[in-house]
C-alpha cells in the first residue's frame, strides 16, 4: 500500500538512499533538506526511475520552514504516514583535539587546540539542538497527520555512540542519547493514538561530513579510522544500503507490535569488548 513518507535531511548520503529504497516500495516521497538544490536532486533521481517525489526546502530548527514545508506536502502528495528524521550532525567546536586529558595539553597554545575545559557552549548547543530539537520539531509538525490513522510510523536516527559514547566529541554522544531517550518516550507517549515510535542506530558509515576524519586523501586509513575498524568485528565501514532492510521493516506493516526500539546497524561495534 503507497504511503506519503517525509524524511528530513534526505540530501545527504544515508537518508537520500533510504528515499530512493522507500520510494521503489511504491510510496511517495517527500524528499527535505536545508539545501533545496541538494533535495531536488534526490527527488529527480526518484522520477527518473519511474517514483513519486518532490523536493522540499525545509529547516528543522524553525517551526514555521517545518509547518510550510508540511503544507507543500499535503498539498502535493498527501497527509504524511511516516515520518524519518534524519538531518543530524556534530560540530567542531563540541570536540576536543585527544581522547584524554594530560596535564601537559593544559600548557598548549597550538591554534585550534581543544581540551575539555576548551570547548564552545555554542558549538555544543547547536550540536544538541539539530539533533535533538531537530527530531522534536518535525514530529510536531507531520506527526499531527497521522493520529488515529492506522500504520502510522516515526523513524528516529539515533547512533551507536548512544550506547557507549566516544572519545573525543561529547555533544555528539550526548545528543544522540537524547534521541534514543526520546524514541522511547515518545513511542510510550504516542502509543494510544496509533503511532509506533523507532530509531536506527547507524555505527560507523562515511559521509561527507565524517570522511576526512577516517580517510586520507588517497583513500587509506586515518588512525582514528583504522581504530574503529580494529573495533569493528565485521571489518568494514558500513554502506548506506545497510540501512535499507531495518527501514523497511520498521516503516512496514511486519512491525506492527514493534515500537520504542533503537536498533543498532554497526557491524558488532557495540557488542565487542575489545579483547
Amino acid at each position: 500500500m503507497s504511503k506519503v513518507v517525509v524524511l528530513t535531511g534526505a540530501g545527504g548520503v544515508l537518508c537520500s538512499t533510504l528515499a530512493l529504497a522507500l520510494a521503489k516500495e511504491g510510496h511517495k516521497i517527500a524528499v527535505l533538506d536545508l539545501r533545496k538544490e541538494a533535495a531536488d536532486k534526490v527527488a529527480t533521481e526518484i522520477n527518473t526511475a519511474g517514483g513519486l517525489a518532490i523536493g522540499v526546502a525545509a529547516n528543522v530548527l524553525e517551526k514555521e520552514s517545518l509547518m510550510a514545508a508540511k503544507a507543500i506536502v499535503n498539498k502535493e502528495l498527501g497527509v504524511c504516514d511516516i515520518l524519518v528524521n534524519g538531518a543530524g550532525g556534530n560540530h567542531p567546536l563540541g570536540t576536543t583535539s585527544n581522547p584524554y586529558l594530560l596535564e601537559s595539553d593544559l600548557a598548549n597554545v597550538t591554534e585550534g587546540f581543544k581540551t575539555f575545559f576548551d570547548l564552545d557552549v555554542n558549538g555544543i548547543q547547536f550540536t544538541f539542538n539539530l539533533n535533538f530539537i531537530g527530531t522534536l520539531l518535525p514530529t510536531q509538525v507531520f506527526a499531527t497527520d497521522m493520529v488515529g490513522r492506522k500504520g502510522c510510523s516515526v523513524l528516529n536516527i539515533s547512533s551507536m555512540n548512544a550506547f557507549t559514547p566516544l572519545t573525543k566529541i561529547p555533544a555528539y554522544s550526548g545528543a544522540k542519547a537524547a534521541v534514543s531517550n526520546f524514541t522511547q518516550w515518545l513511542a510510550v507517549h504516542f502509543s494510544k493514538v496509533g503511532i509506533r515510535v523507532n530509531a536506527l542506530a547507524p555505527g560507523f558509515f562515511l559521509t561527507d561530513q565524517n570522511r576526512s576524519l577516517l580517510t586520507e586523501s588517497d583513500g587509506s586509513l586515518t588512525q582514528r579510522g583504522q581504530q574503529i575498524i580494529d573495533q569493528t568485528p565485521m571489518g568494514r565501514y558500513g554502506e548506506a544500503e545497510d540501512l535499507v532492510g531495518t527501514t523497511l521493516w520498521l516503516c512496514g506493516e511486519g512491525a506492527a507490535f514493534v515500537t520504542g526500539v533503537v536498533v543498532p546497524i554497526d557491524g558488532g561495534f557495540s557488542a565487542y569488548s575489545g579483547v
